[in-house]
This record gives structure tokens, C-alpha cells and sequence, in this order.
């Protein structure tokens, strides 16, 4: 072990890749992680288009449920090595893939994020279109983007979604405090709205709520089991970019205990309690409006007071700024970061990916209950397997042994330089599991269950690099580092310095 990691490359550390100095997330800052990001549009509009799949009211709820259960599992098992060595993901993944094989899974990452951030900031503009039009009815010719448009979107919605992403840009650039306490209060207010509006449509309603207004087909236990497996897949995908890299706010937790405590409160009580409420809105919508609503903001727009409509809208639009900024401008910019740690810090990285979300159009990746079906399902393909790999190294292959100080050098003799830093098993093993869900995901046959993508690929990832590990031995094998084999964590002092 001596002279393996004795100091830090300056091409694989920056100040925000460095293992953090100080850690001030607890409990409740965790739930109003989860807060923001369960009750954005998206998650809503993601939950209301499982009903698109014919499933009843009930099996809509099980899924939910289930699939929330799986990402809370998830992100307690990514959260431990983050919390160990207080490094962000793009960091631990050098541990299975070598500290520069790590730039392909953080770069696949970061362009996922890219995705979802426009994605989000998108949704979020559309509500602020929304009560432009409802409070001046006369801008209603700029909205139409047959009249005036650019690549798909009108030009009022180009004036909101870049004021949108100019907000978000703005809480980003001032840090992480910042950002938590940004969602400290932007998750929790969500729900007052919630209840409003479902108070409102019950009374418009005349008190009574019917599950039947749904318009589903009986079907057998079989296809039941199926549909319900597929939702769960689907809310699985929809939540599994921010479990990949929980380890980005673990990093920042006082303790485990905080960490799993605001998972638990976060994820299954908070997201029940926002699921009953969400379909008791979509069901209310057919009796009182006549048709299904599955976007929020539509249901919002018909109250009848405009202050109502205004502040329900820009709850909504508060929320979804807040899951974005953690889930996708965070993530994002730490995984650009990694890339050139030397020359890209974490604000460099973040613009990186607030140009990146312009650039994809987001308005053409979840537009119809069918596209936004296939684009979870091709997230899943890809968040599946870099999941799989990730925990399969740690917990398997290694039994949770770390040396921090190894992620961030790149001596050819230190655990985590492999073969000239990339290690090959786990790059098959991603290579393999990926093209498993791409087939699942485009073959025809396999239509019936093409929604377990993630599934697919995080399972074939498991089994494939625990194999091939057995089979071709982990080249650098991690020693037992305590008598404990308690992890080493690097010294606090930020110092690093270069490896010509």
C-alpha cells in the first residue's frame, strides 16, 4: 500500500470532486430532496400516464408504491460509499471502472441529466405559459407555434422556458447551501396546493369520488400482474437518475442514520401520501370537467379565481425548479467536472449542461404518454446497468472495501488503475447488460415487457461483472485496509498535486 496513493492527481481532483470538508445535511433535508422531486409536473404527469397503460385506479397505487419502495432501497445502498469517502458519484465510479474508464459512465450520466433538466425546465415553463395565457388571453397568437415558432416551440414558450432556465441557473450558481435550502421549503408547500385543489374538485364534484370514471377494461390476474409490473418499472426508470447518483447529496449527510431516516420519510410516506392525493385529482377531473387531466397545471388553470390559478401554478412551477437543480443540474455538473477535473469545476460543468438542455429540445422527449413511456424505458436501459455495476462492485466483488485515497491517483500500481486506468470487466459488463435492454426495449417480441428495461439491465449487470470478475479475477484487488475493514477515508486538507 505504500506509495499507491500517497497524493491526488490534479487531472482527477478539483475543489468540488475532493472528498467534502463539511457535511450539514439532516433528516429533513433529505425528505425535501425527495419533497421536490416527487412532487414536480413531471413526477406527476409520469404517475397520471400509467392509466394511459388501461390499469385501474388501484393497480396505478401498487405500482406507485412499489416502485418507490425499490428507488428507497436503491438509494440507501448507493448513499453508504458516498457517505464513507464524502465523494460525489463520477468519483466512485472509478472504483469499479478505473479512475479514467469512470469518465464513460459519468459522461452517459451527465447526458441523461442534460435530458431530464430540459425536460423539467420545460414542463415548468409550460405552466408559466399557462397563466400568462389566463391572465392575458391577447398573447395567445405568440403561443401557437404555427403562427410563431422555432423548432417545435412556439415563441412565448421559448420566452418562458429560457426564463426558467435562467432561475434555475441562477439558484445553482450560488452553491449547495443555497440549493439546499432552496428545497427546504420548495418540496413541503407543494402539498397545501395539493389539498386545495383536491378540496376544490370535490366540492365541484358534489362530495362524491368514483374510481369507475377510469373507463378500464376487466382484465385477468395475468395481465393485471403485467401491467402492474410494467408502472412499476416505469416509476423505477422515471426516479432511477437521481438514485444513481444519490451519492452526490449522501456526501453531504452528518449520518447514515439521517441519510435512511429521510430516505424512509422522503420516499415511501411522503410519496403515498402525494400518490392518494394525485389520484384522487385524476379521477376528479372526469366528473367535473368531463375528461381525464393528468397535467396538474391544466386542472389548475380551470379554477375560477385567478389568484388561485397563479399561486397553484407557481407552486408548481417552484417545485419542479427545485428537483430540477438537484437532480439534474447537480448531477450533471459533477459528472462534467469529472471529465477534466483540472480545467472543468463544478460550475463550469453545470453551464455545460444548461446549454446541453437547450440543444435536445425537450419538448419532443415527453409530449404523449407513448413517447414518455419510451424514453423511461430507454433511461432505464442505461441507468439500469451503471446502477448494477456500481453496487455489484462494491458490495460484491469488494465486500465494501474502499480506498479512498486510490480514487484519486493515477499510480499505475494503486487498486483502481486496472489496465492503463480502465478496467475492461466492468466495460464489458456495462457493454453487455445495455445491449440486453436495448433489444428488450426495440425487438418486437418482447413489446409485452419492453417497459422492464431498468430491470433488465441492472440485473444482467450484477450477474455479468460479479462473473466476470470471478472469471478473469479483479486485477488490483483491494486489501483489507483495517482490521475492521473500515474504509480509509483521505485526509480533509484540500492539496492535490500533479502527476506529469
Amino acid at each position: 500500500m505504500q506509495g499507491r496513493a500517497d497524493h491526488m492527481d490534479s487531472h482527477l481532483v478539483n475543489e468540488d470532486l475532493a472528498p467534502v470538508r463539511t457535511r450539514s445535511w439532516k433528516w429533513f433535508d433529505y425528505v425535501s430532496l425527495w419533497m421536490s422531486n416527487v412532487h414536480s409536473i413531471g413526477g406527476y404527469i409520469t404517475a397520471g400516464s400509467l392509466f394511459a397503460m388501461g390499469l385501474p385506479a388501484g393497480d396505478v397505487f401498487i405500482a406507485l408504491v412499489a416502485g418507490i419502495v425499490i428507488i428507497q432501497v436503491i438509494c440507501n445502498l448507493v448513499a453508504q460509499p458516498s457517505f464513507a469517502s464524502g465523494a460525489p458519484y463520477p468519483v466512485m465510479a472509478r472504483m469499479a471502472f478505473g479512475v479514467r474508464g469512470a469518465i464513460i459512465p459519468g459522461l452517459v450520466r451527465g447526458i441523461i441529466a442534460v435530458g431530464w433538466y430540459g425536460i423539467q425546465t420545460w414542463l415548468a415553463s409550460n405552466a408559466v405559459l399557462v397563466l400568462l395565457l389566463r391572465q392575458w388571453p391577447g398573447l395567445a397568437p405568440w403561443a401557437d407555434v404555427r403562427l410563431h415558432g422555432l423548432l417545435g416551440l412556439s415563441a412565448l414558450g421559448w420566452g418562458c422556458f429560457m426564463f426558467l432556465w435562467g432561475l434555475q441557473g441562477a439558484v445553482f450558481w450560488r452553491g449547495m447551501e443555497t440549493i439546499r435550502r432552496f428545497i427546504d421549503w420548495a418540496g413541503p408547500v407543494i402539498y397545501v396546493v395539493m389539498i386545495g385543489l383536491d378540496g376544490w374538485l370535490l366540492w365541484r364534484a358534489g362530495g362524491h369520488v368514483s374510481l369507475d370514471v377510469l373507463g378500464t377494461v376487466p382484465q385477468g390476474m395475468g395481465a393485471r400482474m403485467l401491467g402492474i409490473l410494467n408502472a412499476t418499472a416505469l416509476i423505477v426508470a422515471y426516479f432511477s437518475p437521481i438514485a444513481l447518483n444519490f451519492g452526490d447529496f449522501s456526501r453531504y449527510g452528518i449520518s447514515m442514520g439521517d441519510i435512511r431516516r429521510g430516505n424512509f420519510w422522503g420516499l415511501p410516506v411522503n410519496f403515498i401520501g402525494f400518490s392518494i392525493l394525485t389520484l384522487l385529482t385524476i379521477v376528479l377531473t372526469r366528473p367535473v370537467f368531463g375528461r381525464l387531466m393528468v397535467d396538474p397545471v391544466e386542472v389548475v388553470s380551470q379554477i375560477d379565481n385567478p389568484t388561485a390559478v397563479a399561486l397553484g401554478v407557481l407552486t408548481f412551477v417552484t417545485a419542479t425548479a427545485g428537483v430540477n437543480i438537484v437532480a439534474n443540474f447537480v448531477s450533471a455538473a459533477f459528472d462534467f467536472s469529472n471529465l477534466a477535473p483540472h480545467a472543468i469545476n463544478w460550475r463550469k460543468g453545470g453551464a455545460i449542461a444548461a446549454v446541453g438542455a437547450i440543444v435536445v429540445t425537450p419538448w419532443n422527449l415527453y409530449a404523449r404518454p407513448d413517447v414518455i413511456h419510451l424514453t423511461l424505458d430507454i433511461l432505464g436501459t442505461f441507468i439500469g446497468p451503471l446502477t448494477g455495476v456500481l453496487l455489484a462492485d462494491y458490495y460484491i466483488t469488494r465486500r465494501g472495501k474502499m480506498d479512498t485515497s486510490a480514487l484519486y491517483t493515477a499510480n499505475p500500481q494503486a487498486p483502481y488503475w486496472y489496465h492503463a486506468g480502465i478496467n475492461p470487466v466492468a466495460m464489458a459488463a456495462l457493454l453487455f447488460s445495455v445491449l440486453c435492454g436495448l433489444v428488450l426495449v426495440f425487438g418486437p417480441v418482447f413489446s409485452p415487457v419492453r417497459n422492464l428495461s431498468w430491470f433488465v439491465g441492472f440485473s444482467c449487470a450484477i450477474a455479468s461483472h460479479v462473473v466476470l470478475s470471478r472469471l478473469w479475477g479483479r486485477t488490483g484487488q483491494t486489501p483489507a485496509l483495517a482490521s475492521q475493514g473500515r474504509p480509509v477515508i483521505v485526509p480533509t486538507p484540500f492539496s492535490p498535486r500533479g502527476d506529469d
